[in-house]
């Protein structure tokens, strides 16, 4: 397939994931469908909103009938296994949406996924083991960047720009057929995803996006000629999503907080904090991804040195540990005072709550002045006790066993 088929292959996915996230916008904005008997609610409810399969459906037809028609006659096996690895943590991420998934299990098909690639790409064992690990972690951090609107879009079509750039360079369609496919889809979908968001990528969409471009990134530096740094230039190109993965890993250990469980400490989050606006949470980390992908990019074409590497990666250690700064952790909430304590255990437990002035050796307005053997709540002339404000006391309800028990014994005795 020549550049042209290339570009048809671009523009097919951009209008069928124009045309399907059409569709699952009015299928989003159709009244709600009543609750099922019992308050519960249907499953299908969890799936409003999410465009994510309209993205994955889109960039795939595209791709599959481009290879169809023979568009990586030397690299066939390579593309399809990358297909079929992406659409099934898509499949995946699609369950997840219905029901949250135990994430022992979403990493142990992102890694079965990987393992098809590497074995169709002809890696060998070494080298498989390496960009198994990568595929399955750059995933995973492309994935978490879809926590604001149109974020994981823009830095998802500008990463895979890059990466049709690299694979231009080498002269390689084969390998360049899904990052084309998969920057016109992602450019289609922002369209609905920009703020405010009417669809959202949801798990499947973006697991699908991190796994291709991770994947697409594994296959370029494989097939890239020894003379070229790919080593250097093609990780550098996932600067902004492991930049945001070790912001949140950091940043819970140092409060010690679960490491799985996502709380509102991402960097969008944080630009919010700082008075940025929802479209600039999404616009400031892709400007970023452009520098670092179009460095990346001039460093894997030879027309820069890789130590040129460094300051892209210096300025994004430097943003990070300014990002850390930034408090976003509500404070815990302090234990209730100890006078609340003691009421609530008196009431409990039906004893007498001692007040200022039994402190000072008064007689207490809420005990019963005629000594022990009164009844709860009854004065010494049988009247109602009453509190300070001259409210009449309640009697506290039965404890359960314990008292139940201390008014049998009173009674034998």
């Amino acid at each position: 397939m020549n550049v042209l088929g290339i570009i048809a292959s671009g523009v097919a996915a951009l209008f069928i994931t124009v045309a399907l996230a059409k569709g699952a916008r009015r299928a989003a904005f159709r009244p709600h469908v009543p609750d099922e008997p019992a308050g519960r609610a249907p499953r299908v409810r969890a799936l409003r909103g999410t465009g994510g399969p309209a993205a994955v459906l889109g960039v795939g037809a595209a791709a599959g009938g481009a290879l169809w028609l023979g568009a990586a006659d030397d690299s066939a096996g390579s593309v399809a296994g990358l297909l079929a690895g992406a659409g099934t943590v898509a499949a995946l991420g699609l369950v997840h949406d219905l029901k949250p998934l135990w994430g022992g299990l979403r990493l142990a098909v992102q890694t079965a996924a990987a393992v098809l690639v590497v074995c169709l790409a002809g890696l060998s064992p070494a080298a498989g083991v390496l960009a198994v690990l990568w595929i399955v972690l750059v995933t995973n951090a492309f994935a978490l960047l879809d926590h604001t609107d149109g974020l994981l879009t823009a830095v998802g079509v500008v990463t895979a720009a890059g990466l049709l750039a690299c694979a231009a360079v080498d002269g390689s369609t084969a390998l360049a057929l899904l990052p084309a496919t998969l920057a016109a889809g992602l450019a289609g979908f922002l369209l609905h995803n920009w703020h405010p968001a009417r669809l959202r990528l949801g798990a499947s969409g973006a697991q699908f996006t991190g796994f291709a471009l991770a994947a697409s990134g594994a296959l370029i530096h494989v097939a890239a000629p020894p003379g070229r740094a790919a080593w250097a230039a093609l990780p550098a190109m996932a600067t902004v999503a492991l930049a945001d993965t070790a912001l949140v890993l950091i940043s819970r250990r140092r409060a010690a907080r679960s490491l799985l469980r996502d709380t509102d400490d991402h960097i969008a989050h944080r630009l919010r904090r700082l008075r940025v606006t929802v479209p600039g949470t999404a616009i400031l980390p892709a400007l970023w991804a452009g520098v670092s992908v179009t460095t990346g990019t001039l460093v894997y074409a030879e027309l820069l040195h890789p130590a040129l590497l460094l300051l892209p990666l210096a300025g994004t250690a430097a943003a990070v540990s300014a990002l850390l700064r930034i408090p976003v952790y509500v404070p815990s909430r302090t234990a209730p005072p100890r006078t609340a304590l003691r009421r609530t255990t008196a009431h409990a437990t039906g004893t007498a709550i001692p007040t200022a002035a039994s402190a000072q050796g008064g007689t207490a307005p809420e005990s019963a002045p005629g000594g022990t053997g009164s009844a709860p709540g009854k004065g010494a002339s049988g009247g109602t006790a009453r509190t300070a404000a001259g409210r009449p006391t309640v009697p506290p309800p039965p404890t359960g066993r314990p008292a139940a028990e201390a008014a049998v014994a009173a009674e034998r005795s």
